[in-house]
This record gives C-alpha cells, structure tokens and sequence, in this order.
C-alpha cells in the first residue's frame, strides 16, 4: 500500500480540462482523475473543482485533510487578489482563492501553471542542475515560466516568463496570429496554442479535421499536408522561442501541454531556434518534454 502521510492534493486548471491528484509523502500518485473545464461559467468552474475534490476525497480517505495547491491558466494579480491573464476567461477578476477557500472548506495555494510546470521540472525533472530554464505550456493556451538556480522567478508582479500575449516577433510585419480573446491581434498564443495548430491543419485541408494526435500520426505516415503544417508550426515555435534565448540564454526549455507529446518538435526545433537568432554560432538550449 503507499504511503498515506503526508498527503498532500494538486489541481491542474487547463483551458480544456481540470485534471486532479493525490500525492503521496513521497511524491507518488496514488489517485488521479480529471473533467472537463466548464470554461463560460465561474460557478460552473467551482462546483467542477469541488466535485473532483470530493472523488478524490471518496477514494483517498486519508486525505480529508491534506493541503491543496492549484496550477491555474492566468495569476493573482499582486493589487486586487483576483485572477487576470487567463485563457479560461470566467476566472478573470474572481478571488479565487476565497471562493475555491469557502466551497473547499480549507485553505488553498494558487499559482501560475507554466511556474509550476518549471518548478517541479528545476527540482526534480527535465531541468534538474539547471542554472536558468524557462517552461512553456502549449496547450489550450500558451505561457511560460523561469527558473534562476533552482528556484523559480516570478517577478514583481508575478509575471516573469508570460510570453503568449506578447507579439508575435514576425520580421516581415505581417499579422500572423488570429484576434485573441485578451482585445489584442497577433498574440503568440494565437499562433502557438494547440487549437492553433489544430485550426492551420483545417485551413490546409480546406475544411478537414484532426486532433493532435492525428495530426502527429499522419505526420509519421508520411502525409504532406500534415508534415508541412506542422513544420511551418515548429518554425513558428524555434522564431518565437528565439527571442526568449536571447534575452535569457536558458541552459533548458521545458515544453509541457498537449502540443508538447509530438516528438518530431524535439528532433526539428533546435535549428529553427537558431535560424532565427542573432547569435547563431551559439550553442543551443537543450529542449526537453516535460517529465
């Protein structure tokens, strides 16, 4: 049986699903389960995380009261404690943390869900020894998060490393990306994010649609059409990623959501990063999956 002390529950808030489990002390799952984000309806939003609550609960006895921390798609914003910057939009100027406090019946920790993909990943997993990381989520949305020796580096107002409602840095000045739900155009969200990719493989095809793993799978049966929407995607990843080398000159990039499982991102990204830097001589971030 594993270990029941020291239990401790975390929740994963994405733009599509809110996933959710039960860790043991020694950092072992031992229950996990997941439903889909209500995404148009903050009530909606609680009652779903409160009902995972309970089935977690129901199968681990023991954890009646073990801590609970949230990785969620936006931050706390420092002045009004209330969610801004999320994909999941029915968050955005809610105390989340209150509300999740009340309907939870105990306390809870919130945090950005790209710094917590890179904190796990500088402590134990795929940047480990690391003086400088940088984690990315290409999911339902797209975000970012850094690490300095070990420890991750929010920033004054909790925002280092929120690259996806940055421009995207297209050298020819056209609009690549399509209008975002933040009021602005040409957010590397838009271009970058999972439906995006999914979205471009509809557009080549006049009108045919896949999921991301079809898509990887017709890429590895030699389909042209999806080879070549996803190498312009993996293009589009290394020019925007490039600009994140320069400024950081991370040892590691950690890529985690659904976009992150295509292998051939991996083998290809390496010299569309360095296409587009200014120092191109220079030696390349190592670019792992998330572990």
């Amino acid at each position: 049986m594993p270990e029941r002390r020291g239990l401790r529950i975390g929740f994963d808030v994405g733009g599509t699903k809110i996933a959710i489990c039960v860790l043991d002390a020694a950092g072992h799952s031992v229950f996990k389960t997941e439903a889909a984000t209500p995404r148009d309806s903050y009530t909606g939003f609680l009652q779903a995380a409160a009902a995972l609550l309970h089935q977690a609960r129901a199968a681990v006895p023991d954890a009646q009261g073990a801590s609970i921390g949230l990785g969620i798609p936006g931050e706390i914003d420092v002045f009004s404690n209330t969610v801004k910057n999320a994909n999941s939009t029915c968050l955005i100027g809610e105390n989340i943390e209150i509300d999740l406090e009340r309907v939870f019946g105990q306390e809870v920790r919130i945090a950005n869900d790209a710094q917590c993909l890179i904190a796990s990943e500088v402590h134990d997993g795929a940047a480990q020894g690391a003086a400088v990381a940088f984690g990315v989520i290409l999911g339902t949305g797209v975000g970012g998060g850094v690490a300095v020796n070990g420890e991750p580096w929010r920033g004054s107002n909790r925002l280092a490393g929120e690259w996806g409602h940055n421009p995207f840095p297209d050298r020819d000045g056209e609009q690549t990306g399509s209008p975002c739900y933040c009021g602005r155009n040409n957010c590397i969200e838009t271009v970058l994010s999972g439906p995006a990719l999914v979205a471009a493989y509809h557009d080549a095809t006049a009108g045919e649609n896949a999921l991301l793993p079809e898509i990887e799978a017709m890429v590895a049966a030699g389909d042209p059409v999806a080879r070549e929407v996803l190498s312009t995607y993996i293009d589009k990843l290394g020019q925007a990623l490039a600009t994140v080398v320069g400024v950081l000159d991370p040892e590691v990039i950690v890529l985690g959501g659904g976009v992150s499982s295509i292998g051939t991102i991996y083998r290809e990204l390496p010299d569309r990063v360095a296409a587009h830097m200014f120092h191109s001589g220079s030696s390349q971030p190592r670019f792992r999956a998330a572990s």
